[in-house]
């Protein structure tokens, strides 16, 4: 999978530990990932968290058959941060055959919620 071609090249994500059914992620808070008041953009935080969830269900699947897509998510953005690094960590609350439930959990250098965020993931068939 080539990443510079995707939004964790252009946002910095980088992915710290992928294990099944939990995954680790870092973020900077830069110029890339602010709105125009200097604070982490929430849209940044869902990229962050759709990611992770999606990284981690995939790990999940049978990667010859099966895919996962994002079919919903929410946010809730619990505190505000200028700059620094963020750590999202994600891990899977439900598991099934056609869907799986992710939270996760995105956090400063002191350990503090930035961002809490469940996502649903649909599990789909590969066209071959």
């Amino acid at each position: 999978m080539d990443l510079q071609k995707t939004l964790l090249h252009s946002l910095g994500i980088e992915l710290l530990t992928i294990e099944k059914g939990r995954i680790t992620a870092t973020m900077p808070v830069d110029d890339r990932t602010r709105q125009p008041f200097g604070l982490l953009h929430g849209g940044a935080s869902v990229a962050l968290a759709e990611t992770v969830a999606s990284i981690g269900g995939y790990e999940l699947v049978d990667k010859e058959n099966e895919a996962v897509v994002g079919l919903e998510i929410n946010a809730n953005h619990i505190k505000s941060k200028r700059d620094g690094m963020v750590t999202a960590v994600g891990e899977v609350i439900h598991r099934g055959r056609t869907t799986m439930i992710w939270e996760v959990k995105i956090k400063d250098e002191q350990d503090q919620l930035i961002c809490i965020s469940r996502c649903t993931l649909a599990v789909i068939k590969i066209k071959k």
